[in-house]
């Protein structure tokens, strides 16, 4: 399995079976966590064998049972992260599922297990991902709006058609789960100029959260273009 086919066959998953995740697959988790961790000053961590979380009944929505993994996302509270924990914590969720394993973005309905991860100075934890291995592999959610509400072309006026890897993009950031299923942003494709050699277009492609009531929507924003930019190859645009 690819990144591509990790979009498509990723679900969020809220039931877990008692089954532990495999040593080897952990290491090649945690080897993306520091990698991740090292580009965007996060402080990213794995939590494995912690019932604790997700055993409180207070939080009736979502239905969580059997979780006992799950990444925790700690950053500085100071400065925006939210895009940053969005954009990389896909990345790993997309390794996961390319393991065979499932997952599920959790904001809210969670318990704070304070001695289950680190935190240094400054920091704090902002949400978490449930992993493990679901009793189901989920299923894709009705898609809320069509993909012409989610992108604009400047070009359009000049009569050109996108580009395939700009439709394979969207159509991948579709795909991405996002808060409420409310796909709360809108890419535009600019103009593309020559490269150094001239062989090719580099286009330029922009990525905008909209506003939403409970503040998720940088977050998505985050995880829809880890999903564009793996589905569409970075060689063919630069982000601005």
């Amino acid at each position: 399995m690819d990144y591509y086919e990790a979009i498509r066959e990723r679900h969020s998953v809220r039931k877990y079976l008692d089954r532990p995740i495999e040593a080897e697959k952990i290491e090649k988790i945690q080897q993306l966590i520091d990698e991740c961790n090292r580009d965007s000053g996060l402080h990213i961590q794995l939590v494995t064998n912690e019932p604790l979380a997700f055993s409180t009944g207070l939080f009736k929505y979502g239905a969580f049972s059997g979780v006992r993994n799950y990444l925790a996302f700690v950053a500085p509270k100071k400065g925006s992260h939210k895009e940053a924990i969005g954009y990389y914590g896909q990345k790993i969720v997309l390794l996961m599922q390319m393991l065979g394993l499932n997952s599920c973005w959790v904001a809210l309905t969670f318990k704070n297990i304070k001695n289950a991860y680190k935190l240094r100075e400054g920091e704090e934890l902002k949400l978490v991902v449930a992993c493990g291995y679901g009793t189901t592999n989920g299923v894709q959610h009705p898609q809320k709006k069509g993909l012409e509400d989610l992108y604009r072309d400047e070009r359009t006026q000049r009569g050109l058609t996108l580009p395939d890897w700009f439709l394979r993009g969207m159509e991948a950031a579709m795909l991405a789960p996002t808060s409420l299923n409310q796909q709360k942003f809108l890419f535009t494709l600019h103009d593309g100029i020559p490269s150094s050699n001239n062989s090719t277009v580099i286009y330029k492609v922009s990525a905008k959260a909209k506003f939403d009531l409970f503040g998720y929507a940088p977050y998505d924003l985050g995880i829809v273009k880890c999903n564009f930019e793996l589905a569409a190859g970075k060689e063919h645009f630069e982000w601005v």
